[in-house]
């Protein structure tokens, strides 16, 4: 039954999904070149149309002396300038194209990190999309029909959750609203016929936590854990794999760039190439997103840090689109030393050296109230010796620029939120 309303939406709302789908499975096999020769296709298309039928994209081509005609090659994405969120704000209408769509959706930003974008995406592009993440379920014998557990933030009103439930049941879909007894013990007698979970990766940690504290009993059918929107602690994992019998997975994306890569079975994140063109600057993610054309997505700083593998990098599953080694973490607000100034990035630093020279894993936000002052929260329980390493990683970074405290066997719940590595409450 489930199957049949899905095939009836997907029908009825995204008609050339299934089209992508089958096109994203058969391109999972392409070599190397055939991705690239691909992704220069798409842009030479997506340049023309930015070109032609944009306000903002002509007057960035003229003001460089450039015409679509000088884009020949991948490389030559460099000769744009890149743009970041504000811009895509500030210029919302002139990016927007002129061109007519069968059907539009308006999508957004979750406004986290900032204001929310709004934008419009053609149907094509929110196919192409939602087939993106059913290629990755299918490596893991998923249909997104099945009966599936979902983690996700709310701030609804009690006629909205309402409405959220119903739209849950149609897509046999789940989701927990607090963690109570006994919202907890009706979620976990649900889960026995799930067959994957997904959502923000903290809270199915914390609902991982509670089923192995209470001893509860673990789901035995699912297929896949997939976390997304935020950090993947490699702390997590133990817990996780205890409770539901799988490692968590990665999906990473935004709104305005679609899916960008998602874990394999061997463990690696591979690049959604025929979506987007990635580049590593400066260790920043820049997106390139080839299917949208509504609202053209070229060269965006999307803000986080990244790691991309050498493109020599193989991956056991076979597959030879580019892996992303890490996704190091979202760029933040500046550090203030007393001194100077410091990165975000800083913080993944440390508790990554931690983890590989000492094998110490932890759950981590860090919290600045005041210049020349941080306080770090740990979740695990610390022993001297292990907050001797922590105190000393942290010295390596800031010396003498920087006060701190470090207060463990903390509670992190984001409390139907994202999980934030660094809060900066400095103006």
């Amino acid at each position: 039954m489930f199957k049949f309303i899905y095939k009836t939406g997907e029908r009825l709302r995204n008609p050339s999904l299934s089209n992508w789908f089958y096109f994203l499975k058969e391109s999972e096999t392409w070599s190397l070149a055939s991705l690239e020769a691909y992704q220069l296709k798409k842009l030479k298309e997506l340049i023309t149309v930015a070109y032609s039928k944009t306000v903002y994209y002509k007057n960035i081509f003229d003001l460089s002396g450039l015409k679509p005609a000088d884009i020949q090659s991948l490389e030559d994405l460099k000769k744009l300038p890149i743009i970041t969120k504000n811009e895509l704000l500030s210029f919302n209408k002139e990016i927007h194209t002129n061109l007519k769509f069968n059907k539009l959706f308006q999508a957004n930003t979750s406004g986290t990190s900032g204001e929310s974008l709004k934008f419009n995406r053609e149907e094509s592009a929110d196919s192409f999309n939602r087939a993106s993440i059913y290629r990755g379920y299918s490596w893991y014998q998923v249909n997104p029909w099945e009966r599936n557990g979902y983690f996700w933030g709310y701030n609804f009103s009690r006629i909205a959750v309402l409405k959220i439930r119903m739209l849950d049941g149609l897509q046999n879909r789940f989701r927990i609203f607090n963690y109570r007894k006994e919202s907890i013990d009706f979620f976990i007698k649900k889960l026995k016929n799930a067959k994957f979970l997904h959502g923000y990766s903290s809270m199915i940690y914390e609902t991982a936590k509670i089923i192995n504290t209470h001893n509860l009993e673990k789901p035995l059918n699912l297929k896949m854990v997939k976390g997304t929107s935020e950090k993947v602690f490699e702390a997590y994992q133990e817990e996780i794999q205890k409770a539901f019998g799988q490692r968590i997975i990665s999906e990473y994306g935004a709104a305005e760039t679609g899916i960008i890569a998602f874990e394999c079975k061997s463990g690696n994140m591979h690049l959604n190439m025929e979506g987007v063109i990635v580049e590593e600057i400066d260790q920043e993610i820049v997106v390139t997103n080839l299917q949208m054309q509504a609202f053209p997505i070229i060269r965006y700083k999307l803000g986080d840090y990244i790691k991309l593998a050498p493109n020599t990098k193989t991956c056991e599953c076979g597959m030879q689109h580019l892996i992303i080694e890490e996704v190091t973490g979202r760029i933040g607000q500046a550090v203030y030393g007393k001194n100077n100034t410091y990165p975000s990035l800083y913080f993944y630093y440390i508790f990554k050296n931690l983890a590989l020279k000492q094998g110490l894993l932890l759950t981590y936000q860090v919290v600045q109230e005041v210049k020349g002052k941080l306080t770090f929260l740990i979740e695990q329980p610390l022993d001297n010796k292990q907050l001797t390493h922590l105190e000393n990683e942290i010295e390596v970074y800031f010396k003498n620029d920087m006060e701190f405290s470090i207060e463990y066997s903390q509670n992190l719940t984001p409390n139907n939120k994202k999980l934030k590595s660094f809060i900066s409450n400095i103006v």
